[in-house]
């Protein structure tokens, strides 16, 4: 199974994809994970990349093309993938479409989740990231039992530049004016479903198996 998972940040993707990892027994690929990556190793690609994320922006595509395909041609990544983050554009998802072609492989399916946009920026500035561990906090949804403290190590809690409030929707206008399109160009090869991303995880799961005809 090859798929992709699109939808505005805090949408849910990387959780569902998390999810439908172990339930299609392929590797969820996430940009946004890798991007991290690269920039807490203070990496030539990762300096330059945090430079977009602290303001909302999104990378340009020659940061991150390269790194996708190195990801795709890993051996646990042959028998499928699910594709987190990426595409984000149009012309991304051309190249990604070269790239299958020259593998001889196609995209099984490109799943769109919905979500409000007030309720993305909840969901995302309620974020909250433990500077030791990276363990995850919401400050409604899943707060830490010590205001502040990860309840793991005990190391601070902070919240990352690319969640603050402002951030947010900056990142929300990105991706109406850049990543919408790909409905449209998905739509097009009839690939395309879109699934309502409110409710519990297992919800959003038994839709998305629901609409990619998965028992």
């Amino acid at each position: 199974m090859r798929l992709v998972l699109l939808g505005p940040p805090g949408a849910g993707k990387g959780t569902q994809a998390r999810m439908l990892e172990s339930k299609l027994m392929v590797p969820q690929v996430a940009s946004g994970d890798l991007l991290r990556t690269a920039v807490r190793n203070q990496t030539a690609l990762g300096v330059k990349a945090k430079t977009y994320m602290d303001q909302g922006e999104l990378v340009p595509d020659e940061l991150v093309l390269g790194m996708i395909g190195e990801r795709l041609n890993q051996a646990d990544a042959q028998r499928g993938f699910i594709l987190d983050g990426f595409p984000r554009t149009v012309a991304q998802a051309e190249v990604l479409g070269g790239i299958l072609t020259r593998r001889n492989e196609r995209l099984d399916g490109v799943v769109a989740i919905t979500v409000a946009d007030e309720e993305i920026v909840k969901r995302i500035s309620g974020r909250r990231t433990c500077r030791s561990c990276g363990a995850m906090y919401h400050v409604t949804y899943e707060p830490p039992h010590h205001d502040n403290l990860c309840d793991k190590c005990g190391g601070e809690l902070y919240q990352r530049d690319d969640d603050a409030e402002l951030t947010v929707r900056a990142r929300l206008q990105v991706y109406s004016t850049a990543t919408r399109p790909l409905l449209d160009y998905y739509e097009r090869y009839g690939i395309l479903t879109t699934v309502e991303g409110t409710g519990r995880p297992q919800e959003i799961e038994h839709r998305i198996l629901a609409a990619l005809g998965i028992d």
